[in-house]
């Protein structure tokens, strides 16, 4: 099994510097790894991208770690290492099914905040949006599109509190699809802001960071789980996931994130699930851990 990971933008040879502590520790497990220019992709070419991996004997199946990329730039990069006898871990198919949250909201929908999605083709259309709030009655709400928030705008772009006022939603939404610009996906994503379990704020903008924890998994078994937040103490965590590992053998996916939070009321709940190839490690992450179970787990297949 290989790795794939994205190349230092000045030095191609080398491994982006956020990913080499995790490219070292890989190959000290046992994994090949191979880089790819994710610049070259971004434009793009995917041949050019690809143009160092070793084109393989027979077919190998490999992960790619690195930055995120939308659908149709993963099935570009996906084609063409296939070329290559070279075939990712999740099709493209199985990609999106975790990336984009309306595509796998179904398999989580009674363990997760309720969400309500439009797509986008051209300008926004308020009155639909209105229409979507009110499904949500006096519940205030998170705004995201099909992948990602802007939670460091959180409340110029992020959380809207009265979702009745539409003057201020007004105000969010666009100042949410400008922060965006065309690193938006797809659409717009509303979703019922749930109390978790607060810990603090986020230093430089008024986000609260709440007890979540990451989860990440391969063929639907559990490879480790990490805090999500790097900032914080987290404290006693009291938690039986056995839920959690049962929806995780329904999602259609061969490597994959399950990112979970605390209520206050004690209950865990899902908060989304996430590509695997795309997920980033947490700092505090314990990466010898996670990439030896890893290897386990690929020498079980």
């Amino acid at each position: 099994m290989k790795i794939l990971y994205c190349d230092n933008v000045i030095d191609p040879k080398i491994v982006d510097e956020d990913y080499q502590d995790e490219e070292q520790t890989a190959k000290e497990v046992g994994f090949e790894t191979y880089l790819l220019s994710f610049e070259k992709l971004m434009e793009g070419n995917a041949k050019s991208a690809i143009r160092f991996i070793p084109t393989q004997t027979k077919k190998e199946l490999a992960f790619y770690r690195g930055w995120m990329m939308k659908p149709k730039m993963y099935a570009l990069l996906y084609n063409e290492l296939l070329e290559k006898n070279i075939m990712l871990i999740n099709t493209p198919t199985e990609y999106e099914h975790c990336h984009y949250l309306p595509n796998s909201y179904y398999k989580i929908e009674s363990i997760t905040p309720f969400s309500k999605w439009i797509k986008l083709d051209k300008a926004v259309d308020f009155d639909e949006i209105y229409e979507l709030l009110n499904d949500f009655g006096e519940n205030q709400i998170i705004l995201k599109d099909y992948v990602k928030s802007e939670k460091y705008y959180w409340k110029e772009a992020c959380f809207i509190t009265n979702p009745k006022d539409k003057d201020s939603v007004k105000k969010i939404v666009e100042k949410f699809v400008e922060l965006r610009g065309n690193q938006l996906n797809e659409g717009l994503v509303l979703r019922k802001f749930e109390q978790l379990e607060f810990l603090t704020k986020h230093s430089k903008s008024s986000l609260p960071l709440t007890k979540e924890l990451r989860l990440f998994f391969f063929h639907q078994s559990l490879v480790a789980y990490f805090n999500y937040w790097d900032e914080v103490e987290y404290g006693k965590i009291d938690i039986e996931l056995d839920k959690f590992l049962q929806v995780a053998k329904t999602i259609e996916s061969n490597f994959f994130t399950m990112d979970i939070a605390q209520k206050t009321d004690g209950e865990w709940i899902i908060i989304e699930l996430g590509d695997g190839q795309v997920s980033g490690l947490p700092d505090n992450a314990d990466k010898n851990s996670f990439y030896n179970n890893l290897k386990k787990l690929t020498l079980q297949r």
